[in-house]
């Protein structure tokens, strides 16, 4: 293997994909999309019926507080070792594979599956690691996701890490060389996902990456972006599951705990499968991740927010401007001058504190429409968020550290990514 790749915390991995399986149902979204729309994940059940598919080894998080999760759990295992005992995956060995999806908008977004070392990767704020997070890690949520991942005989991902390229030097020259790639797959998504195509690079292609993302991480170039010459290199900042990619650290912490230190290298929990995209990528649009909190007094929550930003009002204004919608009301309520740089920040500070003292819960909802839709419904409140600039993604991360978590989404959420490669973890 072209030694460059140990450098950067990214490596070709062996990689898992079904050898005969109708793969429109193989394929289903990231477990941690349509959380508060059943609905959804209904239509998926019907759709896939008794294929073989990812959703038998998956835990979407709308069932992750069931009270029957434990069992969840271990039938997903199950399935999991099933299909290995079956004969269901064929391996790709020390593999890249070159990806093109398009988008329910008719874009095409290019990636680039790999692994990561956990070793070079870190999700605390302020970390100077090659691999970071990019908004705050919710420490209560990593146990439960670690219950599904500890005994997992495979994993599969959704997490997608960015490249901050502007010259477009690792994934876009790709697309051109497909022509001499070996075709993996090519098909329609469920649910009006859009399609996925994939390709396995050759080893010279692999070598190109490798090379590319070398210089991405130079002196020379953390000072041509962002004027930190010194600055300890950020190469990978995490777009989406980052809760995931902070489960799949811990697991390994815990297993290095009872593992000799000679033996760490070679442990298949040390690292995870990821999907790499260029932050400059067209088809890439940041969307605001809104809120919408259950069980509360609308009115009552926003006579407190008013109380908590004494400077706040009704309307919009200069300062963070956030829209709320709740039974029969739509509006927007301004705080001047904020103290941090972002809206979401300042709603995320009041709704803790909020919640805390006041009880109710919180979800995080991709779209307006849905946003409007759940936050009418009595007892609850919607307040969505302006879109944060993907330019000022990496210069953020780089000077202040971690963003507020559910800061942004890349895309709508059948634009996520959908579980299709996996990865031996044992």
């Amino acid at each position: 293997m072209n030694e460059t790749f140990s450098k950067l915390g990214f490596y070709p991995a062996d990689i898992l994909l079904p050898k005969d399986a109708d793969m429109t149902k193989w394929a289903v979204v990231a477990c941690d999309q349509f959380t508060s729309q059943p609905e959804y994940w209904q239509a998926v059940e019907e759709t896939v019926g008794d294929a073989p598919s990812t959703l038998r080894m998956i835990l979407p998080e709308a069932r992750l507080n069931d009270p029957n999760v434990d069992e969840h759990i271990a039938g997903i295992n199950a399935a999991m070792q099933g299909y290995l005992d079956q004969g269901v995956f064929r391996e790709l060995p020390a593999s890249l594979i070159y990806i093109e999806r398009t988008q329910s908008d008719g874009k095409v977004r290019h990636g680039l599956i790999g692994m990561v070392d956990l070793d070079q990767y870190d999700f605390t704020p302020g970390s100077g690691a090659l691999i970071r997070a990019t908004e705050g890690t919710v420490l209560s949520r990593i146990p439960p996701r670690v219950k599904v991942r500890q005994d997992a005989p495979i994993e599969l991902p959704h997490v997608m890490l960015l490249i901050d390229d502007p010259d477009r030097t690792v994934i876009e020259p790709l697309t051109a060389q497909s022509g001499a790639m070996e075709p993996v797959y090519d098909f329609t998504l469920q649910q009006g996902g859009g399609s996925l195509k994939g390709w396995k690079l050759t080893d010279a292609q692999a070598d190109g990456v490798a090379a590319a993302l070398a210089g991405l991480c130079s002196p020379a170039e953390m000072e041509k972006k962002y004027g930190m010459k010194d600055a300890a290199p950020l190469l990978f900042a995490v777009g989406d599951g980052n809760h995931s990619l902070a489960t799949a650290k811990q697991c390994y912490e815990n297993l290095k705990k009872v593992t000799p230190e000679s033996e760490w290298a070679s442990l298949p929990a040390r690292y995870a499968l990821v999907e790499v995209v260029n932050n400059h990528d067209d088809a890439l649009q940041f969307e605001p991740i809104h809120r919408v909190v259950f069980g509360v007094d609308p009115a009552k929550m926003l006579e407190a927010f008013k109380t908590f930003y004494p400077n706040a009002h009704e309307g919009r204004g200069e300062g963070h401007t956030i829209a709320y919608t709740y039974e029969g009301h739509t509006g927007f309520i301004t705080v001047p001058d904020p103290k941090v740089q972002l809206a979401v920040g300042t709603l995320q500070a009041f709704i803790d504190v909020y919640l805390k003292e006041n009880g109710g819960e919180v979800d995080y909802i991709h779209g307006d429409e849905v946003t409007d839709e759940l936050g009418a419904k009595p007892g609850n409140i919607g307040f969505k968020l302006p879109a944060m600039g993907k330019e000022q993604l990496f210069k953020t991360v780089m000077a202040d550290g971690v963003l507020p978590r559910k800061t942004f989404s890349m895309g709508h959420a059948q634009d996520k990514r959908y579980y299709v490669e996996a990865r031996r973890l044992k």
